[in-house]
């Protein structure tokens, strides 16, 4: 371990929770001012934003990063003005500071009250997304909140470039720049001295890959918000337009592959599989696309005159709860709808799915994504609500649990 390390982290951390204090007493038009600020200079800074990004890109491409990756990565002027615009947005949100959650009058008389208040400081940490540099520091000001954030080695310069362009924002608005902060340093030992600070960091929030969440529970002795890879389904049911299914999956898996809503796993109805098979395979070996098959899959694949291990492979247990961030799919045929229900609800209650070997894969479940193409999508996900509010799992909005 490096004590320098230790000592900046710790210092730019205890700098950072005394900047909070300001920001959980100020007004809510105070905060959003200062989110609006932000936005604004993201928009006036977007030549630098896109120069420091570039430097990324091009040791990520030097390094062999993949398409995926260098697409996550890869920040232009309208994705720059995309950031603006969602902290525009947030700022108009209602404020989320001193809400009533809960009030009722116990049995004893005691008069109980639960309201919203700011957590203090925040950490992040992420991979090599730059964009969520922006994300992350427009939530923590607009709830009251400083950050403290770690972005990935691959997006240094662009995160660097985001996090000093906001703080001048902030600190212009009258708050202190050291509101946002950011963790310059490439040592991966970075990470593992922030997640120490208890006491000084009110909760840690991981953003990425398996890996890093999984190390950030294993291993912080600070509060951690555990969120979940991408891995999403699509579900092909026999009702289903065969035309508007076939571009609903090329569209969520191949429009940005990088991303966590990008579609990784497709379910068929095996009511369908003999005709719907043939086409999807096909259209997916179009695109590019490695298919990960069960055996019906792999069956159709061969048929087709794919070429097994270059187009098609057969799926092994990992890959049904694998985020690929490539252009790889994993296609299983399920008997019926109650065994693709069934599976989700697994998956959301236990944390596993059990892959055509017959072996079980963990997987961390926070959201449950299904398209609505075809006339029983209602109806499915209102059979999924029942079976998992029934085992005692809480339905929230999206907006309550990211």
């Amino acid at each position: 371990m490096s004590v320098d390390i230790a000592t900046y982290v710790h210092d730019l951390a205890v700098a950072a929770k005394a900047a909070s204090a300001s920001l959980a007493t100020a007004s809510d038009e105070q905060r959003q001012e200062a989110v609006r600020a932000m936005a604004a200079a993201l928009r006036n800074g977007v030549d630098s934003i896109v120069a420091a990004n570039e430097l990324d890109m091009s040791a990520a491409r030097d390094a062999g990063t993949s398409a995926g990756l260098l697409d996550r990565l890869l920040l232009t002027p309208e994705r720059v003005e995309g950031m603006a615009a969602g902290l525009e947005k947030l700022a108009e949100l209602p404020d989320p500071v001193g809400r009533v959650l809960d009030h009722r009058v116990l049995a004893s008389g005691v008069d109980l009250t639960r309201v919203s208040v700011p957590l203090g400081l925040v950490a992040m940490v992420y991979e090599a997304r730059p964009n969520v540099t922006a994300d992350a520091a427009g939530i923590c000001i607009r709830t009251g909140n400083a950050c403290i954030l770690r972005g990935g080695s691959l997006a240094y310069h662009s995160c660097a470039m985001i996090a000093e362009l906001l703080a001048d924002a902030l600190e212009a608005k009258g708050f202190p720049r050291e509101a946002v902060s950011m963790i310059e340093s490439t040592d991966r030992e970075a990470t593992g001295e922030l997640m120490k600070l208890r006491g000084i960091v009110d909760v840690l929030i991981p953003r990425g890959g398996a890996g890093l969440i999984q190390r950030c529970v294993r291993e912080s002795l600070v509060p951690v918000i555990e969120t979940g890879t991408g891995n999403c389904h699509i579900y092909v049911h026999e009702s289903a337009d065969f035309d508007k299914a076939l571009n609903i999956i090329v569209n969520a898996k191949t429009q940005r592959v990088g991303v966590c809503n990008a579609a990784e796993s497709l379910l068929v109805d095996r009511a369908v599989a003999d005709a719907f098979l043939p086409a999807v395979v096909a259209v997916l070996h179009d695109h590019g696309a490695l298919i990960h098959g069960d055996e019906a899959t792999c069956a159709a694949c061969a048929d087709a005159g794919l070429a097994e291990g270059d187009d098609y492979v057969a799926a092994t247990e990992e890959d049904w709860g694998r985020e690929y961030l490539a252009l790889e799919m994993s296609v299983k045929v399920v008997a019926n709808e109650d065994e693709a229900i069934a599976r989700t609800v697994r998956m959301v209650t236990e944390g596993k799915v059990t892959a055509i070997t017959g072996e079980e894969v963990e997987i961390a479940a926070h959201s449950i994504c299904v398209h609505g193409d075809n006339p029983s999508a209602v109806e499915f996900v209102k059979n999924i609500r029942t079976q998992l509010t029934a085992r005692g799992v809480e339905i929230a909005p999206i907006r309550e649990i990211v």
